[in-house]
């Protein structure tokens, strides 16, 4: 019998395709490295470290029958994710994110989800069905959702009472879509987690820090928001005020997955009970032990 799961994680579920090299990189570098295949995607990060640190998420998405969908679907399983309510297409192929990384970071990336933006809110349907809510008795428990769904489910699901109990926690997947959250920004039961790009994109200027950035967004009517810089403070802002924290330091072997560790770290700590304070010092030994290589 699968089990009830303790979070929903909604969004991109794919196979990350990464090339790695010791060396800084430019335009036009070819360089020795590494490349790899795992499963990736922002709510498959996030659920996949959910379940390192002992919950049981389970994973709405779409991903094809295609046999790369079946291997996805087969890891995801043995990571201890529950795929039952997992969209399966036979005319859509299993989406896939390619990325290249340097000694100095990120160098390019490609996200192709076209297949879980055109299944657009089927993804959802266990929240309708019965199966994990109705509109009546919607879903009350905490939702991870990503922001690579499209602009238009996005808008819908801020006003859709399949989620009026649910803590949402939202991250945009990417600078390139965070513009996408709007409709959600001001939303009364939204956690926002951005990076100091995003946030700045969100409030149309630029922040020099990530307390700046949080206190931004609270101006612009958010109730709750996480802001990350990379190796540098981070912030919380909420109605309590704005509070920061900074990372330890690390050598950085990758980058891909960081903020998707930190949110789902964060997430871990509050269903804890942990205080702001060390929920926030909490995600940030998470995302300083992934970046570093500590943690596979």
């Amino acid at each position: 019998m699968t089990p009830a799961p303790d979070i929903l994680c909604i969004g991109s579920v794919l196979w990350d395709i990464i090339g790695r090299a010791p060396s800084h990189m430019r335009l036009g570098s070819d360089v020795p490295g590494r490349i790899t295949r795992l499963p990736g995607g922002v709510a498959m990060n996030i659920a996949m470290t959910l379940a390192r640190f002992g919950l049981t998420p389970a994973i709405l998405t779409a991903i094809g029958r295609d046999p790369e969908g079946e291997e996805l679907i087969a890891a995801a399983r043995r990571l201890g994710l529950i795929t039952d309510h997992v969209y399966r297409s036979d005319d859509l192929p299993t989406d896939r994110y390619m990325a290249v990384e340097g000694g100095n970071g990120l160098i390019a990336a490609i996200a192709d989800a076209h297949s879980l933006e055109a299944a657009g809110d089927r993804i959802l349907r266990p929240l309708a069905d019965g199966r994990l809510g109705t509109a009546d008795a919607p879903w009350a428990g905490p939702v991870a959702l990503d922001g690579n769904l499209t602009a238009a489910l996005l808008a819908e699901i801020a006003e859709s009472p399949l989620f009026a109990a649910a803590d949402l926690r939202v991250a945009p997947a990417s600078p390139g879509k965070a513009e996408r959250l709007r409709p959600l920004l001001a939303h009364p039961r939204v956690t926002l987690y951005v990076n100091l790009e995003e946030a700045g994109l969100l409030c149309q200027t630029r922040f020099a820090t990530a307390d700046q950035a949080a206190a931004g967004l609270l101006a612009r009517g958010a109730a709750r928001v996480l802001v990350t810089d990379g190796g540098r403070a981070c912030a919380e802002g909420s109605a309590r005020g704005v509070l920061s924290r900074s990372p330890r330091q690390v050598t950085v072997t990758r980058v891909t997955g960081a903020g998707d560790t930190f949110m789902a770290a964060h997430i871990v700590a509050e269903a804890r009970g942990e205080c702001p304070g060390d929920a926030l010092d909490a995600a940030l030994r998470a995302a300083a032990d992934y970046v570093s290589g500590e943690v596979g």
